[in-house]
């Protein structure tokens, strides 16, 4: 048993790979796996800390297992780490100047895991795109878009500029839908048709209550925003587009106009007449 143990696989020059080292590895391997499922559950079932922060602690304590495995199996495997770390720190400062950026987007990952300002299924805007968060990396992070589609974002680009992060509290967020209607309107009854119609939608909240607004006094119209609360972030187009059916409705009901634009064209006949 001993001598097979010891059996030489592979000799080049200095390095030998033994049957035991094999065997170690393959051990390595059982034993990683299987903590890292148990550190996993641990860490889920946590009560002290929020989803958000679970995630985080998961995540790196999952790339802190790769690295650690990666250089202790080296090890087993016969290799010399201390010439291997030794020979690759000239590389890595070479590499490292040529490769700032994702270096720049790995910090930023590490902030985003550990702050816990970005979370997974938060709604966020970007450069005045919408956006829920699917997975947090080290170097990216996977959104999808209201078009259904896919984005990989830097992490860089959500640490160095201006992020909205629409469900980073519990508070509900306000959205407005803008009418316009005739001026010959009575405003105030106006105004509580509107009120009541968006208060009715299912997807608006019934607390804070919706309120509208006389906004000013336009060309053509008297222009009027509702102000409602939602927490149907990612879809509140569509909850926009409901509430201006439903509001088209009522005013049609109450014989309520929405004029179009006008324009009065004064002509001089007179100057005309001269002319011709």
């Amino acid at each position: 048993m001993k001598e097979m143990m010891n059996t030489t696989l592979i000799e080049i020059g200095d390095y030998t790979l033994k049957t035991h080292n094999i065997l170690s590895f393959v051990v390595l391997i059982a034993v990683v796996i299987l903590l890292s499922m148990i550190l996993k559950q641990v860490i889920f079932r946590s009560k002290s800390l929020d989803q958000a922060k679970k995630f985080a602690v998961n995540k790196l304590s999952h790339y802190l297992v790769i690295v650690l495995t990666f250089i202790l199996g080296l090890h087993l495997l016969g290799f010399n780490i201390s010439v291997l770390l030794a020979g690759s720190a000239a590389i890595m400062v070479g590499l490292g100047f040529g490769l700032q950026n994702i270096f720049n987007d790995f910090i930023s990952g590490v902030i985003l895991l550990l702050d816990g300002t970005l979370k997974v299924n938060d709604i966020i805007e970007v450069n005045d795109h919408i956006y829920r968060v699917q997975e947090i990396n080290f170097r990216t992070t996977t959104v999808l878009g209201r078009n259904e589609n896919y984005v990989i974002l830097p992490n860089s680009e959500l640490t160095g500029n201006k992020l909205i992060n629409w469900t980073h509290s519990k508070i509900a967020s306000r959205f407005k839908v803008d009418i316009g209607v005739d001026y010959s309107t009575d405003v105030e009854p106006l105004m509580q048709l509107i009120k009541d119609v968006t208060q009715a939608h299912p997807k608006v909240l019934d607390s804070p209550q919706s309120f509208v607004r006389f906004e000013d006094y336009g060309d053509s119209a008297l222009l009027f925003s509702v102000y409602f609360y939602t927490n149907e972030i990612f879809r509140v187009e569509n909850t926009k587009s409901e509430l201006r059916i439903e509001i088209f409705k009522a005013l049609k009901a109450k014989n309520i106009t929405i004029p179009f634009p006008q324009r009065v064209v004064h002509l001089n006949t007179k100057e005309h007449e001269i002319n011709n």
